[in-house]
């Protein structure tokens, strides 16, 4: 499939503050562009199907960003929230655009984060809807891989993603599409009752999208993953959701949830909902609920039998490399699980952005095609 990258970062100073930069950026610097607060900033990459390339796509545009910011004594953040800035003042890229204008009075700081959309294109439309539902109810599993939003204005917040606990969902319920013509329906009923503004403003954890939403889609947009700097585990995510694809697509009567679950389809969109509110609270170590049957199980028990069953598509596609940072994570826990071990150990919270802000710039260096595998 072919597979690309919208990454929203924030700015600021190397003990972890958070400085405002994107108007300025995205005038000096081709492909960056802002968000309504001007703390953050987003690039996308072009799509590629190859894993190599798509590295080195993703990584390019930080390494441009990172020396312009460097001449101006800043530097890249790692996390997904405001975690040593001021929750309480918006602070404007464009005070004269009225868009803005209703994000900030409606929503205010809560949208002010950082995250990773992954997108893979899949043309065929009933594919498209069966990945849909099925990465809807397994979306809370990509998240607990990703979290890394812990901390909120300078405190330990009660959440590994505190993003996803604070981010305005919009709109509050979204039904499991049953299809096309469901999603068209549904998209076409919100515009008119106003609770979308626009085509766009569909904040969930999965969407369909395209070029011309609702009517021509392309691709997969799986938006609930916190920022994930480390480019190696953004590959890994993004391979473990194609292989998962991949299977779908080879046997849909065994993964389409609605085929093969013994909820129904509202069930089946509650379901998802409490599972990726879980998984913001305790990630890896969250309890959710299985969408097959309803059954509890543990969020990383949940993962490992998915890394195990796509384990053979893996080494068929010659990918089964690229899997090995998902063991490291279940392993050792994700961003915000570490982070917190270390505050807990006595670190300031300045002291632990600080040493993974160093880290995410080494991690910027090229690698050999053999390191890759």
């Amino acid at each position: 499939m072919l597979k690309g990258f919208e990454v929203e970062l924030f700015t600021g100073r190397s003990d972890g503050s958070n400085v405002g930069v994107s108007e300025i950026v995205s005038r000096e610097l081709d492909g960056f562009v802002t968000e309504p607060d001007h703390r953050n900033l987003e690039f996308a990459t072009a799509p590629i199907a190859d894993y190599m390339p798509l590295r080195e796509e993703l990584l390019r545009p930080r390494r441009i960003l990172r020396r312009w910011l460097t001449a101006g004594g800043l530097t890249l953040l790692p996390g997904s929230t405001l975690s040593l800035g001021d929750e309480n003042c918006f602070e404007r890229s464009d005070p004269s655009n009225p868009y803005h204008d209703l994000i900030e009075t409606a929503y205010g700081t809560r949208v002010v984060t950082a995250s990773v959309h992954i997108n893979l294109g899949i043309t065929d439309l009933s594919l498209l809807f069966r990945a849909l539902r099925l990465v809807r109810c397994e979306a809370a599993l990509f998240l607990s891989l990703s979290a890394s939003s812990p901390f909120l204005g300078g405190r330990i917040c009660n959440a590994h993603s505190q993003r996803w606990r604070q981010f305005p969902l919009t709109p509050p319920q979204v039904p499991i599409f049953l299809g096309h013509e469901h999603y068209c329906h549904w998209m076409e009923q919100q515009l008119r009752a106003g609770t979308m503004q626009n085509i766009r403003h569909l904040w969930t954890s999965v969407r369909p999208n395209g070029p011309g939403r609702p009517h021509n889609l392309n691709r997969l947009e799986l938006r609930i993953c916190d920022l994930v700097t480390n480019p190696d585990l953004l590959i890994a995510i993004t391979a473990l959701l194609e292989l998962r694809l991949l299977t779908l697509s080879r046997y849909p009567e065994r993964l389409d949830p609605l085929k093969c679950s013994d909820l129904n389809a509202e069930c089946l969109a509650a379901l998802s909902d409490d599972n990726d509110q879980a998984a913001a609270s305790h990630s890896l170590d969250a309890d959710l609920h299985h969408w097959r049957d309803g059954q509890p199980v543990r969020c990383r028990d949940w993962i490992n039998s998915i890394v195990e069953e796509v384990a053979p598509l893996a080494s068929e596609l010659g990918v089964q490399t690229l899997m090995l940072p998902l063991e490291t994570v279940l392993q050792e826990g994700n961003q915000a699980m570490r982070w917190l071990t270390a505050v807990r150990s006595g670190s300031a919270i300045s002291e632990v952005l600080h040493e993974s802000i160093q880290i995410m710039e080494q991690e910027e260096n090229p690698v050999s095609e053999t390191a890759l595998g």
